[in-house]
């Protein structure tokens, strides 16, 4: 018996608040990036803070979204263990995309290289997450949608880290982190529309929202807080307060962290590292 499958239990707040999230460890994680161009010595320190800000993001947009998720006439619930592990992947392969963009720059085929790796991660995070469901019947998927919401996933990835690279003033890395946000919330429910459910049992129960909303918003509760502590920290940075728009001066000579430049090339806009 195929269920009946709803990805919008609470109506229109789970997937705005889910794209709210999203938006918000994109723009966390372009403006760390900014943060290691202006700081190179501490270069290695604001880009594992902005993949842990993307990371952070993509897997709670993933949860919010997933509280809206119900099958009728079944309950829902989800394994720690595997929940957790998700989170894992999704920071880890955020990173792996972020580092290699930071150290070896913008080029097409370093780009290529990293959002492929970065959205196949993001995707398995997704199937990973979905692969912690409970409930009285099996999950189908779709082939070709699955394979588009992958497509989805490698793509919203490169335009990320193709952002992180070359969009560093402050209102266009907020535009940025807003199309972000749509792509990332758009590879979600491509995902979900994916999913179809046939039920084993012959339970007739309704969603144990209550039950299934404590469990999801304690599992939450960690990764907001990372967002709110990476907030914090990128809002109270002195170049921010300052006016981030500023180029920052570069060193030269033989004690500087990079070779010695000319005075006149601080002023060219940073695409690579």
């Amino acid at each position: 018996m195929t269920a009946t499958v709803s990805n919008f239990y609470y109506g229109a707040a789970t997937p705005v608040a889910a794209y709210l999230m999203a938006c918000l460890g994109a723009a966390l994680g372009l403006r760390c990036t900014t943060r290691s161009l202006r700081r190179p010595h501490r270069r290695a320190r604001w880009l594992a803070l902005g993949a842990v800000s993307i990371g952070c993001g993509i897997w709670t947009m993933h949860f919010i979204a997933m509280i809206g998720f119900s099958v009728q006439g079944a309950l829902v619930s989800y394994d720690s263990t595997k929940t957790l592990f998700s989170l894992a992947v999704a920071v880890i392969v955020v990173a792996i995309g972020v580092f290699l963009v930071g150290y070896r720059g913008g080029s097409p085929v370093n780009l290529g290289l990293a959002g492929t790796i970065t959205g196949l991660g993001v995707a398995a995070m997704h199937y990973l997450g979905m692969a912690a469901i409970h409930t009285d019947g099996g999950l189908h998927y779709d082939v070709w949608t699955v394979a588009l919401s992958v497509a989805i996933a490698v793509a919203a990835a490169t335009a990320a880290l193709w952002a992180a690279v070359s969009i560093h003033g402050l209102w266009s890395s907020l535009a940025a982190s807003l199309v972000m946000g749509v792509a990332v919330t758009g590879m979600h429910y491509t995902g979900m529309a994916a999913v179809s459910v046939h039920l084993t049992g012959h339970s007739v129960v309704e969603q144990s929202s209550t039950d299934l909303l404590s469990f999801l918003l304690f599992m939450l509760a960690g990764p907001l807080a990372v967002l709110l502590v990476a907030a914090v920290i990128v809002m109270f940075d002195p170049d921010l307060m300052l006016g981030d728009d500023q180029p920052a001066p570069v060193p030269y000579g033989p004690g500087a962290d990079f070779p010695a430049q000319r005075p006149t090339e601080s002023s060219r806009p940073y695409t690579s590292w």
